[in-house]
């Protein structure tokens, strides 16, 4: 992990960096909420920690509680795509930074699937000068013959099981080992959606989500996982949007780093009829979405990641058949669950361990603690702001939302460094962000076996 920065003086010696701001509040440390000043420098890391810092302005946050933002792994912001995109990197990570996100994964799944080096590259130079938060850019394994490459440039590697956006049933039906074989090579962090097409029902057509659940029945998921872990080599693996209970003891006695979204935590196949509960994997029964939030809250799950996957509003009021899959979350995933810490379900240790510490340790980012060396990218919550998602949440194009009228707690401020881009919960900041890479291996070999056991 990063050691705490020192400055070399010309006569050799060494000086502690430069504070450039100092915030002061209440932050969960040791397992207990307590009064801590945290002095960023200007590379905007946190560069000392301490209970009275001084030579640098100083930002009190009275009853607020600065957490370090969060790590969303899984984002599709649609960009490029033709025609008028319900959402682009510029709304996108506004949107994230709304949310309390500070750095996301943007999916390879776009209308050409960035699976060669120059479509990456050109994703880089589209989206300079557009992003409110960091990103990691996730290129496709389709081909071993391009890994290596890829892996220059790329912040890490998706793998699809099944077809979806931009990923045919042809190229998601190559054989995932000599796949796995050539990321584990890299030593790059690889992803994979993880549903066996064999094993789906297209027959007859769906018409809700509980029958879309027996269209890609939670069997799909079990054999594509037990696929993966037959055919993968020890690397930095991990299982997206995971939505069994039995999957999730299987990921973790093979000690593989998986997410679950909060709409697997939080809805059914029953939550609604319409096209604005269709979503891949598909939203299961409530017996089994209840288990799988018990887990959650026992701390048996790693990561929440939101797989935000924006549509219009008149895409999602098509006929359930016709309509896309996909789900809008980057904005209220960690909301959403900052009420259940304030409601007592989930503790705030597991909140930012879920959503900010273990997501960025698996990427190999140095964000999501508040530590020294860190990144300091911070939000400041105020728990006594209960308020009621809207169907707009920040007016965005789609216009909809599947938690209408739930309850959440967004932060009143956003940090990036010393500069505030939220604030009041309005964006205020500038297009700063930057495109990210690995900085460190979490792990050798076998995914976070560590972390994992920790998280249990």
């Amino acid at each position: 992990m990063p050691a705490r920065p020192r400055l070399r003086r010309k006569d050799g010696e060494t000086r502690p960096p430069t504070v450039e701001r100092i915030l002061a509040g209440r932050a969960l440390l040791r397992g207990k909420l307590q009064p801590i000043e945290i002095g960023v420098g200007e590379d905007g890391r946190i560069v000392r920690l301490g209970r009275s810092l001084t030579g640098a302005p100083r930002h009190d946050v009275g009853e607020g509680v600065i957490l370090p933002a969060g790590t969303d792994l899984h984002v599709h912001f649609r960009q490029p795509e033709p025609g008028p995109a319900a959402e682009d990197w510029n709304s996108g990570t506004v949107r994230a930074a709304l949310g309390g996100i500070g750095l996301v994964g943007e999916m390879p799944n776009a209308d050409l699937p960035v699976n060669t080096v120059d479509r990456l590259l050109d994703r880089q130079a589209r989206g300079r000068g557009r992003l409110a938060v960091d990103m990691l850019l996730f290129a496709a394994a389709m081909d071993p013959a391009r890994i290596s490459r890829l892996a220059e440039v790329c912040g890490a590697f998706k793998l699809y099981m099944s077809p979806t956006t931009g990923i045919s049933a042809e190229e998601a039906a190559r054989p995932i080992a000599p796949l796995l074989a050539a990321v584990a090579a890299t030593g790059m962090p690889l992803t994979v959606h993880a549903e066996d097409p064999r094993e789906f029902r297209d027959s007859p057509p769906a018409r809700d989500a509980v029958e879309w659940n027996r269209a890609r029945p939670p069997a799909s998921e079990e054999r594509a996982v037990d696929e993966l872990l037959a055919s993968a080599p020890p690397m930095r693996l991990h299982v997206a949007h995971v939505t069994l209970p039995s999957v999730v003891d299987r990921l973790r006695e093979a000690g593989v780093s998986f997410e679950v979204t909060p709409h697997h935590l939080l809805l059914s196949a029953k939550s609604g009829e319409d096209a604005r509960f269709k979503t891949n994997p598909p939203l299961r029964p409530d017996a089994i979405r209840a288990e799988l939030w018990r887990k959650y809250c026992a701390g048996e799950v790693p990561v929440v990641a939101s797989d935000h996957a924006p549509h219009h509003a008149s895409e999602k009021s098509e006929p359930f058949a016709k309509a896309p899959s996909g789900v809008p979350g980057v904005e209220t995933m960690m909301p959403l669950l900052l009420h259940h810490v304030r409601a007592g379900s989930v503790s705030l240790e597991l909140l930012q361990r879920t959503l900010c510490d273990l997501p960025a340790r698996w990427i190999g980012v140095p964000a999501g603690r508040i530590a020294v060396g860190h990144l300091a990218r911070l939000i400041v919550v105020d728990f006594r702001r209960d308020a009621k998602i809207s169907r707009r949440p920040s007016g965005h194009a789609e216009g909809w939302t599947p938690f209408d009228g739930v309850s959440a707690i967004f932060p009143q401020e956003h940090w990036r460094g010393s500069e505030r881009i939220v604030e009041g919960g309005e964006y205020v900041g500038r297009r700063v962000g930057e495109f990210v890479r690995p900085e460190y291996a979490p792990e050798a070999s076998s995914g976070l076996r560590p972390a994992l056991a920790d998280a249990g």
